[in-house]
């Protein structure tokens, strides 16, 4: 599928954009490609019998030895053979659930959650990924939130002369109770989760006119529908905007109706930032230059209470805060550091050291892109099975510790 929207980075963190008239088609090859897959999603919608060929047929794709996914892994003939059939009360079906790992066999994990009752009716195949991406299994529990009120303060900067961190940012993920995910929203979906989002912002705002302690959550919302040009100038120049693109949530139908009902909130000082039906429902971000971690916690927990005091989120007590992707789930904290490591990065061991300090490598533009300049792009890889503060915490000790063999190494 060749649909081309622009991304929207802040500050290394990623967003999408669309163009200005919705999506359009590359050329008349990706046209009818794209035609073609369309009439299929809509076939399977309407005919089981359609739906269950086309599942078999992913199935069969997912074989490719160039395909190592969490999905292939864990998608037996045998789960193939008990969810085929099943649907959600709105209608989600396995192959919505695979068909982003289906169109990109170079995914790591390549499922996507439709829409909550997905975790419950697909858990044949989620139970098993879950288990092995966060060790959490099926009878485990999400532990109470503890966002880390009253403990921000033991988290002092982690680079305190600026040798080796960029920026430091945390953010979290909540979906907004009532509503299902990306693929199954309608239009009209998305105008009136704006439209919630957009009164519970102003209901903020003024509670932050009213309390000094807040007063730097203040900042503006801005709609993607209707951007005009000078907007969209002014952030590119304050380096909040630049193209990317991402096939993995285009073939998970995360980009329907774009950009209806998308928007991107900041505040003045462009530390606080919450992205409106972006991969999730809402994105809560708190980003700082340095690495004062403890500054960058403090603020997302007044962000993430301002806001949760006028609008109910999704949490299950098996799976805490509920995602559109599965390793997002639970806490959905990710703290995370821009940092330079070139000694320790270099060594052929690196990911077996991460791996053991529980944390995850990604270049700088976000998921699926590569490191630039040598800068990494370094946090928890653990969101379910710990808490809030726990996750940031998983973050704070591990990157402790690769400072330290930085300093060290000869």
């Amino acid at each position: 599928m060749a649909l081309l929207h622009k991304r929207l980075v802040v500050g290394g963190l990623t967003g999408l954009i669309g163009v200005a008239g919705g999506y359009y088609i590359q050329d008349k090859f990706h046209f009818q490609a794209y035609a073609k897959e369309k009439t299929k999603e809509k076939a399977c919608k309407k005919n089981d019998a359609s739906c269950v060929k086309e599942i078999e047929e992913a199935y069969k794709t997912l074989q490719d030895p160039k395909c190592n996914s969490l999905l292939k892994k864990h998608l037996t003939q045998s789960v193939v053979d008990q969810l085929k059939n099943k649907k959600t009360k709105l209608g989600a079906t396995l192959m919505d659930v695979i068909r982003s790992g289906v169109h990109n066999l170079d995914a790591g994990v390549g499922v996507y959650a439709p829409d909550s009752e997905s975790y419950k009716v697909f858990a044949a195949l989620f139970d098993p990924i879950i288990q092995e991406y966060h060790g959490f299994g099926p009878n485990d529990k999400q532990p109470d939130v503890d966002l880390g009120e009253g403990r921000t303060k033991e988290l002092t900067p982690l680079d305190p002369e600026g040798k080796y961190i960029v920026s430091t940012r945390i953010r979290c993920g909540r979906s907004l109770n009532g509503f299902p995910f990306n693929p199954l929203l309608t239009n009209e979906n998305y105008v009136a989760m704006q439209e919630k989002v957009k009164n519970v912002l102003a209901q903020v705002k003024d509670a932050v006119l009213a309390q000094v302690k807040d007063a730097d959550l203040k900042g503006t919302y801005y709609p993607l529908q209707g951007m005009v040009k000078e907007v969209q100038n002014k952030l590119i120049a304050d380096h909040f905007l630049f193209k990317e693109g991402d096939r993995h949530l285009q073939h998970a139908n995360a980009c329907r109706f774009w950009p209806v009902g998308r928007g991107i909130f900041h505040n003045n000082d462009k530390t606080f930032l919450i992205w409106v039906n972006e991969e999730d429902h809402l994105r809560l971000i708190s980003m700082e230059q340095g690495s004062d971690v403890g500054k960058c916690l403090d603020r997302l927990i007044r962000g993430v209470k301002n806001i949760e005091k006028n609008v109910p989120f999704a949490r299950d007590p098996h799976l805490g805060y509920l995602t559109f992707c599965p390793t997002n789930l639970g806490s959905t904290v990710r703290a995370s550091v821009h940092i330079k490591l070139p000694k320790v990065s270099a060594r052929k061991d690196f990911k077996e050291i991460t791996d053991k300090l529980k944390l995850q490598v990604r270049g700088i533009h976000g998921e699926h892109s590569d490191s630039e300049g040598g800068v990494m792009d370094i946090s928890n890889k653990q969101r379910l099975g710990l808490s809030e503060y726990q996750a940031v915490r998983q973050m704070y000790d591990g990157i402790k510790e690769l400072i330290k063999m930085e300093k060290e190494s000869k």
